[in-house]
């Protein structure tokens, strides 16, 4: 008799590391939409603006010029020298073309430096609250993430005292993320000097920072550059960055990053037995992103400094809820501490904010997403990079959502 087959096990690096919570909001939110709901969707952080005309116009001729082969397995010449060049003009900052990365995703830059960098059981210091697949991704490369929050009274963002105490002879990497996800906290230079202060006196730390929405500050904010704050922490520095966001170019899957030349050479050793090069036809449009005009940027800034101003002042004008005014990103993180331990309709009451959430959902067609996977409850994040009719029509949901609570 045959043996009965063993169930599957997964390897313990992943075994308690799910999908991302946020794509399984928005599954059960599509599966919503599919049963007839108007259901608004508030959870992805992806920008509803389409991908400029000129980028997809170079994307074509790349094609049609046969550029369809594989590339340098880390981004092309060209590649490189659009984003040297990005650095110079935009950030002040000077790299060499062995000092640049170019992957599929800025997730994947971040995978790799990871891989590239932690033996088991070394720590990285992560400012909370914190995009979820940070903490995931530190994991499955054998690391300890250690969450350190950054509170509300200071604005979201990292205290230097408190990440002093988190500093061990294990940690590797701090990494921070400005204008962050969730919060669109962002840090002037004179809120990073003492964060970096601290760096310094602990050289075996390095600095991991995710700039991303680097575009998407807003009023009279100035997004800074923790390298250009303070150049002595640039050979233990990668910058994180990638035309996704500015550029609404989620899908196209180009990241790019900038550090010392080993560094980038150890995370090309990562890359090269995983994906090898990215996109031939995405680095091609990614090129003309970064050397094409760049009035859209401004454009599309002020289209979503508009919507944060909307959502914000509708979640302050509902009892119980409050929201911070961030100062960058396309996100919200409000509290929704006043309205836990209240009773829906149906008589369940709301013991976290992530009941607050499926209960907006469910009940109310508003999908948003619970601050407790982010490292920080009770709190919620809202994605305004979608349309201000819905914006608008969401936010009276919300609000007579919230009323209905006994």
């Amino acid at each position: 008799m045959d043996a009965a087959p063993l169930a599957f096990r997964p390897a313990r690096r992943i075994a308690n590391i799910g999908v991302s919570e946020i794509l399984k909001i928005g599954a059960r939110a599509a599966q919503l939409k599919r049963e007839g709901r108007p259901v608004i969707v508030l959870g992805a952080g992806e920008p509803d603006f389409d991908t400029p005309d000129n980028v997809k116009d170079a994307a074509i001729a790349a094609i049609k010029a046969g550029q369809t082969k594989y590339t340098t397995l880390d981004g092309t010449v060209e590649m490189k020298a659009a984003i040297v060049a990005k650095f110079e003009r935009e950030n002040g900052l000077s790299y060499a073309p062995n000092e640049i990365t170019v992957g599929a995703g800025a997730k994947q830059v971040i995978h790799n430096a990871l891989m590239a960098t932690l033996d088991e059981g070394d720590e990285v210091v992560i400012a909370a609250p914190f995009w979820t697949s940070y903490a995931d991704m530190v994991i499955i490369a054998g690391g300890v993430p250690v969450p350190v929050v950054g509170r509300e009274e200071n604005g979201f963002r990292l205290n230097a005292a408190d990440l002093e105490r988190a500093i061990t002879p294990r940690t590797r990497w701090l990494m921070l993320n400005s204008p962050s996800n969730p919060s669109g906290a962002a840090y002037t230079a004179a809120d990073l000097r003492p964060i970096l202060d601290v760096l310094l006196r602990h050289p075996h730390v390095w600095l991991m920072s995710d700039e991303i929405y680097e575009h998407l500050c807003y009023g009279n904010f100035v997004c800074t550059s923790p390298v250009k704050v303070e150049p002595a922490l640039r050979d233990r520095t990668l910058i994180v960055n990638g035309v996704s966001k500015s550029y609404a170019m989620t899908g196209w899957r180009v990241g790019y990053g900038a550090g010392p030349q080993p560094l980038i050479a150890a995370m090309a050793v990562v890359q090269s037995q995983s994906t090898t090069n990215p996109s031939s036809i995405s680095q091609a449009a990614a090129i003309e992103a970064l050397n094409g005009p760049q009035e859209v940027l401004q454009e599309r800034r002020a289209s979503f400094e508009r919507r944060r101003n909307l959502v914000v002042n509708a979640l302050n004008a509902v009892p119980g809820l409050t929201c911070r005014k961030p100062e960058g990103a396309f996100y919200t993180f409000a509290s929704c501490a006043g309205v836990i331990g209240r009773k829906t309709a149906s008589g369940q009451v709301l013991e976290s904010d992530a009941d607050f959430c499926r209960y907006l959902l469910e009940e109310h067609d508003v999908a948003v997403v619970p601050g407790s996977i982010f490292g920080l409850a009770p709190y919620f994040r809202i994605s305004y990079a979608t349309a201000e009719a819905e914006l608008r029509t969401a936010m009276t949901r919300i609000a007579k959502a919230v009323e209905a609570l006994s």
